[in-house]
């Protein structure tokens, strides 16, 4: 009675051989109990997220691109709009008003970046050595960046104010000048170089941060094959501390001047643009014409014209960045 039996258990065996050889020809698609392979139910996960992507930057990024080619104005969605073409692009390139805006962008990306690397450098170099209540103080320079620059800004408006803020005090304290005879955010001088300022007290301590980390990637055998050698500490800066750390700068810079060049809530919170123009951005005037004029075709267009300065300032400088961690 055993042959029979046998016989069934010998017959199945080719058929389990087929089932184990077409899955082991499929490795990484193991069928599951719904029919569905470990591929499939990656992409599962995967697809409302590249969805959601696409929803949120491809599509309005289009739909700008689309826009700046028309003279569309959102307060009057009901009007048929027309295609004009390039036409925004030229009218853009052309206004002297929008060249004046890039110069004054530039100029505070400029100082605004020169002044975070120094001082955020020199923080990161004095934190690096450990004293006591380092970490105290650590924590007290990082809390300006914690704050959200719509705070940031309002608290600084007030504090510049002539009258009853504390900063022309504390200058006055410290200079002997009238407190009432200047104005940080009113006057044409100074105007500039207080957002300047209430820009480097908030994001020096982030510069910091990544100058911090490049320090602390040093090997110490370095600093010791270096004592060894008997070079002084002013020698051991410039030929190990500063090269060692010249990509984190490096990528400080990448990252400040990408959010400094489109600044928008700190300038407006400050001084709108003002006294007249003369803090007035490129994200200022694009808000003006989007908004305020209601451009809306023309501001797309000027939209992309900054996004493709960006985009292609980033770009270039990443190439150079690769060049330097290649050396």
């Amino acid at each position: 009675m055993a042959l029979p039996h046998a016989s069934m258990s010998a017959a199945k065996i080719p058929d389990m051989i087929e089932v184990s050889s077409a899955a082991a020809a499929r490795p990484g698609q193991s069928i599951r109990s719904g029919g569905i392979s470990d591929r499939g139910i990656a992409w599962l996960f995967i697809t409302p997220t590249i969805l959601l992507l696409l929803a949120i930057n491809i599509f309005p990024l289009i739909w700008t691109v689309r826009m700046s080619l028309t003279n569309y104005k959102a307060n009057m969605g009901w009007m048929k709009y027309r295609f004009v073409g390039i036409e925004n692009y030229v009218d853009i390139l052309t206004d002297p008003d929008i060249w004046d805006a890039m110069q004054t962008t530039a100029r505070f990306v400029f100082w605004s970046i020169s002044l975070e690397v120094l001082l955020g450098f020199g923080l990161a170099l004095l934190i690096n050595r450990k004293f006591r209540g380092h970490s105290f103080w650590t924590t007290v320079i990082l809390l300006p960046m914690m704050l959200s620059p719509a705070v940031v800004g309002n608290f600084w408006t007030f504090l510049f104010q002539p009258q009853s803020g504390l900063f022309n005090y504390v200058v006055s304290f410290f200079t002997g000048i009238d407190p009432a005879s200047f104005q940080m955010i009113g006057d044409v001088k100074l105007a500039p170089w207080s957002i300047v300022l209430v820009d480097v007290w908030m994001w020096t301590p982030y510069v910091m941060l990544i100058c911090l980390a490049g320090l602390r990637s040093i090997p110490d055998y370095i600093y010791e094959a270096a004592e060894v050698d008997r070079a002084s500490v002013w020698r051991r800066f410039w030929s190990v501390t500063l090269p060692m750390v010249m990509p984190f700068l490096m990528l400080a810079v990448l990252f400040r001047g990408i959010e400094n060049f489109k600044m928008f809530d700190m300038v407006n919170l400050l001084t709108n643009g003002g006294p007249g123009s003369l803090t007035e951005t490129v994200s200022i005037t694009l808000k003006r014409a989007a908004f305020e004029k209601w451009q809306t075709g023309w501001s797309s267009a000027l939209a992309i014209i900054l996004f493709l300065t960006v985009f292609g300032a980033a770009n270039i400088y990443i190439k150079v960045l690769n060049s330097v961690k290649r050396r």
